[in-house]
């Protein structure tokens, strides 16, 4: 199999860990620096360059792409879709997962437990919106933050209208959610390949936040998810038309509720945590779906 990955950084722990995987099982693996592609797009096909070369033939190409980079990097996986590269997150779904918004509407829509969610625009709705949720502590999301940056906890009705209206004055999209206190600062992030949870791992936020994101600070250890969980998060996956994601879930009274899905998810803590070869089971993947 001729295999591209999608990074901007070759050293990424993530990225070394699927070119090890790749060239393990003999396969040809490339990493390619989506900002350094340059596409060119006509009713007589499409191309692909990079670096004064052109690209073609990949079996299929794995993407690791950032969110600072999501619209050209999602046009670049979208036209190696169109070259017949097969790709287990498509451009579409990686763009639905981005968008927290779109995202939450799409898990609603299927029946996927999550914690109530409330958008709106304009400043003069803001006290009905929040009487909409319910009473603080609210949690306020940047509908494209990452790694926990963008979330804020607010305790009073009075702090939510604040964050809220400032964020209004900074044109920033955004939604308002009901925070789970139960979960006490802990969540589960299953690792979705394909049909199946491959490892799971609960994460504890540090004392004094609530936020339970390894690169915030957070601790982890690896938890075997209940039946309900892996089937929840095998579904909040599949609703989103991803068959690699991450997905977060918190303990809830009412059963798992899902935070995020992640379209691209770390390999370092859950491998780490797990123990487990999680970019061999990703590649074994690639190479049972991937056109040949």
């Amino acid at each position: 199999m001729k295999l591209a990955i999608l990074s901007r950084n070759t050293r990424l722990y993530s990225t070394r860990r699927l070119v090890e995987a790749a060239r393990a099982r003999g396969h040809v693996v490339r990493v390619l620096d989506p900002l350094r592609c340059y596409m060119r797009i006509a009713s007589d096909g499409f191309q692909v360059h990079y670096m004064g070369k052109s690209l073609h033939g990949f079996d299929a190409v794995l993407p690791r792409i950032g969110a600072s980079i999501t619209r050209y990097g999602t046009a670049v996986l979208r036209q190696f879709e169109l070259m017949g590269s097969y790709t287990p997150n498509s451009s579409v779904a990686i763009l639905r997962a981005r968008d927290k918004l779109h995202a939450h509407q799409l898990l609603a829509r299927e029946g996927i437990g999550l914690p109530t969610t409330v958008f709106g625009d304009n400043p003069d709705d803001t006290a009905d919106l929040l009487s909409m949720l319910g009473p603080p502590p609210h949690v306020i999301k940047l509908t494209e933050g990452t790694q926990g940056a963008g979330v804020m906890l607010t305790e009073k009705l009075a702090a939510s209208r604040g964050v809220v209206e400032a964020l209004r004055g900074l044109y920033a999209n955004f939604v308002v959610q009901e925070f789970i206190g139960e979960a006490e600062g802990a969540d589960l992030r299953c690792f979705v390949i394909g049909d199946r949870v491959v490892a799971s791992m609960r994460r504890q936020a540090p004392e004094g936040d609530f936020r339970s994101n390894l690169h915030r600070g957070g601790s982890a250890e690896k938890v075997e998810a209940s039946t309900e969980e892996q089937g929840v998060a095998v579904r909040a996956a599949r609703s989103l038309g991803l068959y690699i994601a991450g997905v977060d879930l918190i303990r809830s009274r009412r059963g798992p509720l899902v935070l995020e899905v992640n379209s691209t998810p770390g390999l370092e803590g859950i491998e780490n945590i797990c123990g487990l070869d999680i970019a061999g089971e990703i590649v074994g993947f690639v190479e049972k779906n991937a056109v040949k």
